[in-house]
């Protein structure tokens, strides 16, 4: 039982320890400035129709 609990306890100090490094650093607006630029690369080559 105490490995189970020793085990759980260092899985959940690396948890927090990423999220605290992804806090800090902002990796995740980061992350989804770079995600936002692909995704308008992409829509932008697409022809787009125009119905009027």
């Amino acid at each position: 039982m105490c490995k189970f609990f020793k085990k759980l306890l260092k899985v959940l100090l690396v948890t927090v320890g990423v999220l605290f490094v992804v806090y800090f650093w902002n990796l995740d607006q980061k992350l989804m400035s770079w995600l936002y630029m692909r995704v308008n690369e992409i829509f932008d080559r697409k022809k787009v129709d125009l119905v009027f």
